[in-house]
């Protein structure tokens, strides 16, 4: 016995000697994380793309013990277990004895009929439950859904009700929101479009004239002159301004046009116009194929509409393109000044006291909090720099700030600042990494230093570079706090991006991701119909930031493959 324990124990400490122990650890670690990672994304995807697909609308008399019945129709949301006790402790009076029981939570719409779009019943309480086929979800501009049946169609082509049967009102109906649509686009074109540039156009004449106001250097003839010719430029947009008036008057004619009646399942019928309603179906009738088709058309709405309803409905387009285009500013700003200041500290700089002070510095850097690197933005960047830039390029526009408010530009410089000590490390580790003899056989060929380290070391160093920038996006893409102070808003009116000259607007406010899913979680009016567009822009924010990993790691392995053989 003895033996056999001493040749355990010897077998025991030989694992220990091999390492295997650690084998073990780090591969249960990392299946774990692993493991994490992918319950977060499958949470987000059942609890955010859920949110597209078109429920079944049911009918049902609802009656709690002691209480008035009333009659529901909604769909459901979720479902879970509540205490008894909890109830009757809130004053339900309920004829049971089990400890628990089953409610559930159902939005009903018709926000403007009962003041709000969910309610929490209790499924035992449910009598009469029916999926009525001629059931009618209309999603609207304003006010949320509405839930009811549709009754009549008035247009300008004369009254379609039920009496004519009931395919040919559906039919009607959606070839007038169809019409609505339309000219709905058309509006938006005219106004956001066509006005959008006569009205940017006047305010860049606008500001001309103040700045021959400012100019005291101008003779009287040629501030005359200048005068006359900002005048007939005005002129000219105003007559042009007065007909797309005219012509958005006769459309918002023609859009507010068509009405329809619809009841609710109490009864009560009310008259509508078609222009209020952006989509209307019957979920009770589709087909599994038809709820598919709708669903890929609403999740594509989710990714090309602007938001409605303070966020809570719509689609998120703008703050997917603030997010990308504020990522790729950042990268273009951070890469050259990170690889510069890597560089310099590793080739150039002397190895003493001061540099390694530096190098402490910028580790240091990496951990500060982003609130403060956004505080710092807002102070140094935009009421210092930015307002600098105003007083010397946009003195004509004073007092109203062009630079020295928070923007694009100054988002993108604040997240470059904030993600400079990691391009810096990660290239300064490049660096240290390529063979010494790679420098001095290209020194003994003839070549300067200048060009040693511009054609050798800089090129086999590029896949450190890329690491350290998909470190920085990764960082970059999901940072909120100092966004709030530096340039990001709700809701911007436009994009960045437009027609008008110089076409790419740094100095406007945007839209992003992450602020617009702390807005819609957290400061919405509407928590429950925000909750699963939190979930579904979550996962999405992930996407985009994997897919620009994703991107910059297919580069960094071509670069890599590219220099192996320098390497060897």
């Amino acid at each position: 016995m003895t033996t056999l324990h001493k040749n355990e124990t010897d077998g025991l400490r030989a694992w220990f000697k091999r390492g295997e122990p650690m084998i073990w650890i780090n591969a249960s670690a990392v299946t774990v994380s692993t493991l994490a990672v992918i319950g977060l994304l499958v949470l987000l995807a059942v609890r955010g793309f859920s949110h597209f697909w078109p429920a079944d609308v049911f009918v049902a008399e609802y009656q709690l013990p002691g209480e008035g019945s009333a009659v529901l129709m909604a769909e459901r949301v979720e479902s879970e277990s509540v205490a008894i006790e909890q109830l009757r402790s809130a004053g339900f009076k309920l004829d049971t004895e089990d400890p628990f029981i089953e409610r559930e939570l159902v939005k009903i719409g018709n926000r403007d009929v009962y003041g709000s779009d969910f309610r929490w019943v209790l499924t035992r309480y449910l009598k009469e439950v029916d999926y009525p086929v001629d059931a009618v979800v209309m999603e609207r501009r304003e006010w949320g859904n509405f839930y009811g049946f549709l009754k009549a169609l008035n247009t300008g082509d004369g009254r379609t009700d039920l009496s004519q049967g009931d395919a040919e009102l559906w039919q009607a109906f959606q070839h007038s929101i169809e019409r609505a649509e339309t000219i709905h686009e058309d509006i938006e074109r005219i106004e956001k479009k066509d006005i959008g540039a006569i009205n940017y156009r006047l305010e860049k004449l606008r500001l001309k004239e103040r700045g021959l106001e400012l100019d005291t250097d101008l003779s009287d003839t040629v501030r005359q002159q200048r005068q006359m010719e900002i005048d007939a430029e005005i002129a000219e947009l105003d007559a042009k301004y007065e007909v797309l008036q005219r012509e958005l008057r006769e459309l918002y004619q023609q859009w507010n046009r068509d009405t329809f009646i619809a009841a609710t399942v109490a009864g009560d019928e009310r008259e509508l116009r078609v222009s209020t309603v952006v989509k209307a179906f019957r979920p009770n009738a589709m087909s599994g194929f038809d709820k598919v088709v709708f669903y890929v058309k609403k999740f594509g709405d989710f990714l090309t509409d602007e938001p409605r309803e303070a966020n809570t409905e719509g689609g998120i387009f703008p703050a997917i393109f603030g997010t990308v285009i504020m990522v790729l500013i950042m990268s273009v700003l951070v890469t050259p000044f990170g690889v510069v200041a890597a560089v310099y500290l590793r080739e150039y700089a002397k190895q003493g006291v001061m540099t390694r002070i530096v190098r402490i510095a910028v580790n240091n850097l990496a951990g500060v909090p982003s609130i403060v690197y956004g505080v710092f933005g807002l102070g140094f960047f935009i009421y210092f720099i930015g307002a600098e830039i105003d007083q010397a390029l946009f003195a004509e526009a004073l007092p109203s700030p062009t630079f020295g408010t928070p923007g694009l530009l100054w988002a993108s410089v604040t997240l470059a600042l904030l993600t400079l000590p990691v391009v810096i490390v990660a290239t300064e580790e490049g660096l240290s990494r390529i063979p010494r003899n790679l420098r001095e056989g290209s020194l003994a060929l003839g070549a300067t230093k200048a060009e040693t380290l511009w054609r050798v070391v800089l090129p086999m160093t590029s896949p450190a570079m890329m690491t350290g920038l998909i470190l920085a996006v990764a960082r970059a893409a999901g940072e909120v706090a100092p966004l709030m102070l530096v340039g990001v808003v709700k809701l911007a009116p436009s994009l960045p991006v437009d027609g008008n000259f110089p076409y790419f607007h740094l100095d406007q406010k945007f839209m992003h991701l992450g602020f617009h899913i702390y807005d819609v979680g957290f400061q919405s009016p509407n928590v429950e119909a925000a909750r699963p567009l939190v979930y579904a822009t979550a996962l999405l924010l992930v996407v985009i930031i994997a897919l620009l990993n994703l991107s910059a790691v297919a580069l960094r392995n071509h670069l890599r493959e590219k220099y192996k053989s320098l390497e060897m």
